[in-house]
């Protein structure tokens, strides 16, 4: 008999669609960084793409933006020890300040000088690693810190409604009433999830009766434990504003130094609409979006075209060289390699797919 050859199956699958999807991320980005620097004219004859501005002037220009991003570096810069403050306030057991900010530091160098977007999995990895805590546990302590800074986000953008932007902020109204609504829905059903999930998934083990969702509820116990008391989310929203407020005030800066009145005010709207355009979810195209948001934020506000483009560039650039300059050094100080922090990561991403797999099959009688 002769023996049948094994067909490539599901890894060559997976690895064709990641090689898609990374092309069409490709693609999609570099149509959105366009709109920075083009304008496009699909419903009307002549050339698809014409420039906003000449560009050659926009490089000469460049340099007389020194004055704004030297202290939007320093915030950016900042915004890593303030999150190494907040972590704290989430984890469930004292662990000392320069362990955190290392942490913090390696996670925002490999968020922003790697691909894959593993900062967050590689700190709740090395966490997990150095002070011997469940990787769940290090996981849902940052997913809570993300969530409560998204919150405080909201918070500083509603507030924005009383600056000098009232006006033109209420064409946003109907938009943050959605989005501080759904937030204030997020905190509430992580609160609940985390207080009464591991109560209920051992009533229904006591009940012998839906083993796939006592299974899913115990791993959400396990990675949401850090938000059972009330009184802990409530501390731990209020360490929360200071990782949003350096980078709100920094594009407030930004934008003031583009002769915008008031602009400092607008930092927070800005993020906001940062944080919410890279949200949508199965869309490969961070950077895309990124420069797609700021310059219509920046031109919305009363910034030139050539004005808002360079506020996307520079601060783009600024927001990367700022934060992994200094997770480099922290690299530098753990001995650790670009290897070790890809391998990490995958890892951590291994784990967290593996329990997500868990919670849908059926636990052995």
């Amino acid at each position: 008999m002769t023996e049948r050859k094994e067909r490539p199956g599901k890894p060559w699958g997976r690895t064709l669609l990641k090689v898609l999807m990374g092309g069409v991320g490709l693609v999609l980005s570099a149509a959105l960084i366009s709109t920075a620097f083009f304008r496009w004219n699909l419903s009307k004859p002549g050339p698809w793409l014409t420039p906003r501005f000449p560009l050659r002037e926009f490089f000469t220009e460049l340099p007389g933006h020194l004055p704004w991003l030297i202290p939007f570096l320093l915030l950016s810069a900042a915004i890593i020890p303030l999150r190494a403050i907040q972590w704290q306030r989430t984890l469930q057991k004292p662990v000392p300040f320069l362990e955190r900010y290392h942490l913090v530091a390696i996670g925002a160098f490999t968020h922003n000088a790697l691909p894959g977007k593993l900062g967050d999995f590689i700190r709740s990895f090395l966490m997990s690693r150095t002070q011997r805590l469940p990787f769940l546990q290090c996981l849902g302590s940052v997913a809570v810190c993300k969530l409560l800074e998204f919150t405080a986000l909201m918070g500083l953008v509603a507030l924005s409604f009383l600056g000098p932007f009232a006006e033109t902020m209420v064409h946003f109204e109907k938009a943050l009433k959605v989005a501080v609504s759904l937030c204030i829905g997020l905190v509430a059903l992580v609160v609940l999830l985390a207080h009464y999930a591991l109560p209920l998934a051992q009533m229904l083990h006591r009940r012998h009766r839906m083993p796939r969702v006592q299974n899913f509820l115990q791993h959400v116990a396990d990675g949401l434990g850090t938000a059972r008391s009330f009184r802990g989310m409530a501390v731990a929203l209020v360490f929360s504003v200071g990782p949003v407020l350096a980078p709100a005030l920094a594009y407030g800066l930004a934008l003031q130094g583009l002769k915008i009145p008031g602009g400092v005010f607008a930092g927070a709207v800005v993020l906001g609409a940062i944080a919410l355009g890279q949200s949508l979810p199965g869309v490969p195209a961070g950077m895309g979006i990124y420069y797609f948001v700021t310059s219509w934020a920046a031109r919305s506000l009363g910034a030139s075209e050539a004005d808002a483009a360079a506020f996307s560039t520079l601060t783009h650039l600024g927001t990367v060289l700022s934060q992994a300059s200094v997770g480099a050094f922290s690299v530098h100080r753990r001995k650790l390699r670009l290897k070790d922090l890809r391998r990490g990561g995958s890892l951590a991403r291994q784990a967290t797919q593996h329990v997500a797999h868990e919670a849908v099959e059926p636990v052995a009688p």
